[in-house]
């Protein structure tokens, strides 16, 4: 989240509003900080140096020894040499004057420069990075320490009011004419509000489906002045300066991330696709339920198919399968699977089971896998049906949900079996490996294991009125 060390919503339009919620100060130590760390300096050979590696320039002054580095640093704060190692000739090392000492450190090149975990497309910002970090660590590291005992997160009502008064704003501007545009001013506002307080406008909206959703933090680098959104602190260094949730955009800095609660809430427009999306995501993403396509695709069949024979046994076509896919992931909820576009029905049980089979984590989650398997393995069958309900509590809300409402509509589809001959026995030969699959890739475990899957469905079909 760019800002400055008071940074609140810009825009007169809003001002009577941010004047009666104050915003959390974002904290300006670190930030500070980051201005007075040294500046790297530096100190070229004056003379040609041979086999001089190509990525490096001419602050390599080839094979001297460490006293020699020391030397020619002169003790100046910020000031660098590369050099090639005496001891290891082909080993490259980085000395840089910090805290009135030389420091060195091993150089790396694989495309990029770097000393540990981050790379940097140039000597001069890899320690740039260093001097920022070093100095940093150096003078503030326990209040470093400290920065998640008392954070902002939890601390931000202020922003579901703010939010709620801007959209009626614009909804206001809309009904009064709809030909006039919404002011620069009022977007420029919309923009600004940050995933923090997206987030609480979320957290407060009745009709959102509470699901628990971990963050899919990703390291970020991040262009200009960023604060995190945990702590309110700076997050300081020139690249990957902390983590981002690619779902619904929150700003932290690493150590902060472990603390996070687990309440993301998707932002659609992060959602590049509808299969092989994480199906908890998907859900929140579009406030549902259920994924959209697991509701549209069962609406459709049950309205026209339940008496196809071989229903969900025999194959669509693959590409229009695959046309259909496409239709989801480019259109989303306002997808047409009509019988005017897909007039056979096993085109779009096809476009379902690859839904099921497209996700990264199971409807039947890795997690449960083993359990239901050895669920199965138990002879009396009342105490595999109880055994078997027990796993079902495990399940994630979104994916416990989405199981119950496809075994209903399998149930209905049982119900037909006198025209379509598709029983909970052949529904599980069918759904078994496409909604649950072991959590290692093993071809052995797959195949020992998929009689016991066939029964896991038949069950869950059978019992659905008394198992969920």
């Amino acid at each position: 989240m760019a800002a400055s060390s008071n940074s609140s919503l810009s825009g007169s339009s809003v001002s009577s509003d941010a004047e009666e919620y104050q915003p959390p100060i974002w904290k300006s130590y670190l930030y500070q900080l980051q201005q007075e760390a040294p500046r790297p300096k530096r100190i070229i050979c004056p003379g040609e140096v041979e086999n001089r590696p190509k990525y490096y320039g001419r602050e390599f002054h080839g094979i001297i020894s460490r006293e020699q580095a020391d030397e020619l640093l002169g003790g100046v704060e910020g000031a660098y040499i590369l050099r090639e190692s005496q001891r290891q000739p082909g080993c490259y090392t980085l000395a840089l004057r910090f805290g009135n000492q030389t420091l060195n450190y091993r150089l790396f090149y694989d495309g990029k420069h770097f000393v540990g975990e981050k790379r940097f497309e140039s000597i001069h910002d890899l320690v740039t990075d260093g001097l920022i970090t070093l100095y940093i660590e150096t003078k503030a590291s326990e209040y470093i320490s400290k920065m998640t005992t008392n954070p902002i997160y939890e601390h931000i009502g202020y922003a579901t009011l703010l939010r709620e008064k801007v959209s009626r704003r614009l909804s206001r501007s809309k009904n009064e004419s709809r030909k006039a545009s919404v002011t620069s001013e009022e977007h420029t506002a919309v923009e600004k509000i940050s995933s923090l307080v997206r987030r609480a406008a979320l957290t407060h909206n009745d009709n959102h489906f509470n699901y628990e959703k971990t963050h899919n933090f990703k390291v970020h680098t991040f262009r200009g002045p960023h604060w995190c959104e945990y702590c309110a602190n700076f997050m300081w260094g020139l690249i990957a300066q902390g983590v981002r949730c690619s779902d619904c955009g929150l700003n932290v800095h690493k150590q902060c991330s472990k603390h996070v609660p687990n309440d993301c809430q998707p932002d659609l427009k992060r959602i590049k696709k509808v299969y092989c999306c994480d199906l908890t995501t998907l859900v929140k993403a579009h406030n549902a339920q259920r994924p959209m396509v697991v509701d549209i695709c069962i609406r459709e069949i049950e309205a026209r198919g339940l008496k196809s024979e071989g229903l969900y046994r025999v194959s669509g076509f693959t590409e229009h399968i695959e046309d259909v896919k496409m239709a989801f992931d480019r259109d989303g909820e306002k997808a047409d699977i009509s019988a005017n576009i897909y007039p056979d029905i096993n085109i779009i049980t096809g476009a379902l089971k690859l839904y099921f089979r497209d996700l990264p984590i199971p409807v039947i989650t890795y997690d449960t896998y083993s359990k239901f398997i050895e669920a199965a393995k138990i002879s009396n069958a009342d105490e595999r049906l109880e055994a078997v309900h027990e796993v079902l509590m495990l399940l994630p809300p979104a994916h416990y949900e989405t199981l119950r409402y496809l075994m209903i509509h399998l149930k209905k589809v049982t119900l037909n079996e006198k025209d379509n001959l598709m029983n909970a026995e052949n529904l599980g030969i069918v759904f078994g490996p496409t909604l649950m699959r072991p959590p290692e890739d093993s071809t052995l475990t797959t195949l020992h294991d998929m009689r016991y899957q066939k029964l896991i469905v038949q069950i869950l079909i059978e019992n659905e009125d008394v198992l969920f």
